[in-house]
């Protein structure tokens, strides 16, 4: 059996979807396309973190919050759908690069790691500190 590529889980069709009765109160359960769309608003030479996308995402849909391991992984997903395009090519798609893990730090699991991901931010013109 063939492995799907990282864009075939990202245009897959999933579409949110809001469960009402989560401990917390009502939770969004978002889609790799609909984080892609969001990501894809960021504007050069910003970030934003893991937090408050999800924290975007909720607000768009009147939840009280996201499901922050799906989002993390419809992010993951993004990222190496867009690197994989970037790869065949030759243009950057969608700045995965500038979603920031919720603590703040460069994210490790990103195609081609933390580094990968401050090269391109500080190709955009921001300092990092460690």
């Amino acid at each position: 059996m063939k492995k799907k590529t990282a864009w075939a889980k990202l245009k897959c069709g999933k579409q949110p979807k809001i469960v009402e009765d989560y401990k917390d109160g009502r939770m969004l359960l978002s889609s790799p396309e609909e984080v892609e769309s969001f990501v894809a608003k960021i504007p050069a030479g910003h970030v934003i973190t893991l937090s408050d996308l999800r924290n975007q995402l909720a607000k768009a849909h009147r939840a009280d919050l996201t499901c922050a391991m799906s989002t993390a992984i419809f992010l993951n997903i993004a990222a190496r759908a867009h690197a994989e395009r970037e790869a065949e090519t030759g243009k950057p798609g969608v700045p995965w690069w500038r979603v920031l893990r919720a603590n703040g730090q460069l994210n490790d699991k990103f195609p081609g790691g933390a580094a990968e991901q401050a090269r391109r931010l500080r190709e955009e013109g921001l300092v990092l500190h460690s």
